[in-house]
């Protein structure tokens, strides 16, 4: 990674400043509190947002709404470009995020940029939810904080190398180990406890398994006595069934008989209704053969009827065409009034045109008069004829009705003597009759006696079939006693075969529960002896590669900066031991000037042991170093040319006060800080 330039817009002490950074060694150079370090800060939160428990506040500049920016990179040779921004509302929080790759910008969370970021520079990916902390001990670090790291216990800063080497993940294994540990010995201890009745539960079985044995005997027994029982049972329904058989043949004669009876009844009605027929009919041929019938009569009727009919039609005919001349007769006078209105009224002739005098009016009026008298007089004649036919015709029809009713009654009669011998047959036929129905009596009333006496021998059967329904009953009733044994054995029998099945299940279970906890302890005896020792012994040897190429690097580091009459080395703990003549000195009793070169060169020494360790991270070409000669001497200034020699990266930015370090670098920057707002001279 290659920084190219930096963009800042009301971050800290800066309203706005571009900052272009060439390859090679850079100083920015300015006054204490000018704003270097806050360019710094810049390029960090450009490549990975706010950290934990940073304010946005300690970045945006004080009194501006917003702020940001944008940072452009080198990587592997293509140019990335970032932008993050700040917002103050009731807190100050990061606002947009955009990255942009070959001349494509995309928007992002902050997150997502983070990641993208850590992914770009191959860093690896466990440290994408740490803080930035690989970046700040191969990058940059503040001095005071690797100071501090020196100064802290030593459990503490094993935790903290640990986490910068990627390797407290054994850490972490020990202590899940632990954890699972404990998960196993609280799971053993609750399957010993689902074990406890194992035993107890295959003796049930057992017993369970007797009791099965001891039913099935039972069972078989029941049933044989159900099978003796079924059988009588049967019997007695096969004997009642004869019995009833007898019953119905009993019923069924009782049926016979009174249809018999009620066939002698019909036949004692029918000779009855016979005998009134036979009286009524006699009484009808002494009527009959009292009556007189003349067919020369009854023909001298109808053709005395056919004439009278003849001369009815001849009136008729009379009568209607005397009404048709009355009707002609009227219709001429109504006519010769209409004319005579007419006459009156005309005082023009409409055929000649000339005037009619009333003499001429009068002669005709009295013409039409005059056939008008005449036709009345010949309606008053039409009307007596017509009266007189009517008569007549009246009196012809009169006769008419009295001979029909004479020749009605004359053919029945004739009719009535017809049926005479029909009646003298029948009665013939009647007394025949008679005669059969009394000898189907006689075999009638002996057919009904041999049916009583048969019903008479079947009433017996009676009494047999209420005695034997009694004994059905009771057979019934000892057969359904058995039937209950064996259904309540049977039931028994398959709830102990259930409560087996049961039994077996939890027994399999429980095994199954057995051997998972001989796993169990197995394998808690084996996290407990062998894994966690495997852990510490790689986590040890780990530690032990990593802490001999550490004190190396950083005992060459220190002795370029310091005299020789010093010597340091790393302890188990990767505390700086520094010795002088066999002595081992104390930290705090160090000058300024010796406490800083022992932080840079552990800062230095741990920065080549990381780019070791992690070869494919994309920022071993730069090294940035904030303040790295507080407390210098001169002559431990100029050591800093051999350091800064030393250092093969294709990218060295130095933040510092010192004039004299302006000598060593390739590169100046120069802030100065005027009235609060920092401005970059070039």
């Amino acid at each position: 990674m290659i920084i190219k330039k930096l963009t800042i817009t009301n971050i800290r002490s800066y309203e706005h400043a571009e900052i272009e950074f060439p390859p090679g060694s850079t100083l920015l150079a300015g006054d204490i509190g000018s704003g270097k370090t806050s360019v710094l800060l810049a390029i960090e939160f450009a490549l990975f947002g706010l950290q934990p428990g940073q304010k946005g506040a300690s970045l945006l500049r004080a009194g501006t709404k917003d702020g940001g920016v944008i940072l452009e990179l080198e990587i592997d040779n293509k140019i990335i470009i970032l932008e993050r921004t700040l917002k103050r509302g009731k807190t100050v929080s990061q606002e947009e995020a955009r990255i942009t790759i070959d001349n494509e910008t995309r928007e992002m969370s902050v997150t997502e940029l983070k990641n993208i970021v850590l992914s770009s520079l191959q860093y690896p990916p466990e440290f994408a939810k740490k803080s930035n902390i690989l970046y700040r001990f191969t990058v940059y670090t503040p001095q005071e904080e690797m100071k501090q790291i020196i100064t802290e216990s030593s459990d503490a800063r094993l935790d903290t190398l640990r986490h910068v080497f990627g390797i407290d993940k054994y850490k972490r294994i020990k202590e899940n180990a632990e954890i699972i540990r404990l998960k196993l010995r609280e799971e053993t201890k609750s399957k010993e406890a689902m074990i406890l009745d194992l035993e107890s539960k295959k003796s049930r079985k057992i017993q369970k398994s007797e009791i099965i044995e001891k039913l099935l005997l039972e069972l078989v027994s029941i049933d044989k006595e159900l099978a003796v029982k079924t059988e009588s049972r049967k019997q007695i329904e096969s004997s009642i069934k004869e019995t009833q058989e007898k019953m119905d043949d009993k019923k069924r004669l009782e049926n016979e008989i009174g249809k018999t009876q009620a066939i002698l009844f019909g036949k004692r009605e029918l000779v009855l209704s016979l005998t009134k027929e036979e009286e009524r009919l006699k009484t009808q041929i002494l009527e009959l053969e009292k009556l007189m019938f003349n067919e020369q009569e009854l023909a001298s009727l109808e053709n005395s009827r056919e004439d009278i009919k003849k001369q009815v039609d001849t009136l008729n005919q009379k009568y209607m065409e005397i009404s048709g001349q009355i009707s002609s007769v009227n219709m001429s006078n109504l006519n010769s009034e209409r004319v005579k209105q007419n006459i009156s009224k005309i005082d023009l002739c409409p055929t000649c045109l000339q005037d009619v005098n009333s003499t001429h009016k009068a002669n005709i009026i009295n013409k039409f008069d005059s056939e008008i008298s005449s036709n009345k007089s010949r309606i008053l004649e039409l009307d007596q004829e017509k009266t007189k036919a009517s008569l007549e015709i009246e009196s012809l029809k009169k006769n008419i009705q009295e001979k029909e009713a004479r020749i009605s009654e004359l053919k029945l009669t004739r009719v009535k003597l017809e049926a005479l011998s029909e009646k003298k047959t029948r009665i013939s036929e009647i007394e025949a009759q008679k005669s059969s129905i009394e000898k189907d009596f006689n075999m009638l009333e002996t057919h009904i006696d041999s049916l009583k006496s048969s019903i008479f021998n079947l009433s017996k059967y009676e009494t047999i079939f209420k005695a034997k329904e009694k004994e059905l009953e009771n057979a019934r009733r000892e057969e359904q006693m058995e039937e209950i044994k064996s259904e309540r054995t049977k039931k028994e029998l398959e709830l102990t075969r259930q409560e087996i099945l049961e039994l077996d299940k939890e027994i399999s279970e429980k095994e199954e529960i057995k051997k998972k906890l001989g796993y169990l302890l197995s394998l808690q005896d084996w996290l407990t002896t062998t894994f966690l020792d495997i852990i510490s012994f790689t986590e040890m040897n780990v530690l032990l590669r990593l802490r001999e190429e550490f004190s190396k690097l950083f005992n060459e580091w220190f002795n370029i900066l310091v005299p020789e009459i010093f010597t340091v080395r790393l302890d188990d703990s990767f505390t700086p031991v520094i010795e002088q003549q066999d002595y081992e000195l104390d930290y705090n009793f160090l000058s300024g000037g010796e406490r800083t070169a022992i932080a840079l060169a552990y800062r230095l020494a741990l920065n080549q042991t990381i780019n070791s360790l992690l070869s494919k991270i994309k920022t071993k070409d730069i090294v940035i170093l904030d303040e790295p000669t507080d407390g210098f001497s001169e002559q431990q200034l100029d050591k800093m040319r051999d350091v800064l020699s030393q250092l093969k990266v294709k990218q060295l930015i130095l933040v510092s006060h010192e004039s004299k370090i302006e000598s060593f670098v390739e590169n100046i920057i120069k802030f100065k800080k005027e009235q609060g707002v920092t401005r970059v001279e070039s």
